[in-house]
């Protein structure tokens, strides 16, 4: 698993080999099982985020009828960022749990501005992520207004087909915005 964080400190950053190697021994690894509750919605903040090594985490809120309502499936090399740093005080708006058994890096607040004074290219490494990880939720979401139905699912298919093996078909097709009749539909027209 660490590998993977080697491959990204050697894309994005200059770190020494040693240095590299330095962060990785700093960075908390866990696993947490299918059904793990990260953080749920009314909870005070997280101070921790996280990056997906193995395994998908499904992140929802439950609408004021009392509806699941899924916004997000993270997977491996993606990155799920806290929300509520400016105000720890204010409660979580959403429920982060682990679709299946997964391993991620946790990231605590407090220890990564440490880990940042000390080597400042880690920090350049976390922005030019985040930067590419918005840059890429907002052109999904802006594509994802634009669409219909269909064009969703055709979406998943296409870039992240793994989803369809993944996640319940419910799941699934809250995110994509539909019920899981329209879903089922829309899946025997395509094939």
């Amino acid at each position: 698993m660490k590998e993977i964080l080697m491959k990204y400190m050697a894309t994005y950053t200059s770190l020494s080999e040693a240095e590299q190697q330095a962060v990785i021994d700093a960075i908390i690894i866990e696993k947490f099982e299918k059904g793990t509750t990260l953080i749920k919605q009314g909870d005070s903040s997280s101070k921790n985020c996280y990056f997906v090594l193995k395994g998908c985490v499904r992140q929802y809120y439950l609408d004021t009828e009392g509806k699941e309502v899924t916004t997000h499936f993270y997977t491996e090399d993606q990155a799920i960022l806290l929300f509520n740093v400016e105000d720890p005080d204010q409660e979580s708006t959403y429920t982060l749990t682990c679709q299946e058994d997964s391993v991620l890096v946790v990231g605590e607040l407090e220890s990564e501005q440490e880990m940042y004074k000390q080597y400042t290219e880690l920090e350049t490494m976390t922005r030019r992520m985040m930067e590419k990880y918005l840059t890429q939720i907002q052109n999904e979401n802006a594509l994802f207004i634009r669409s219909s139905p269909e064009d969703r699912y055709k979406m998943i298919i296409q870039n992240r087909p793994d989803l369809l093996t993944r996640v319940p078909q419910h799941q699934l097709a809250s995110y994509l915005g539909m019920t899981p009749e329209s879903l089922s539909r829309i899946k025997k027209r395509i094939q």
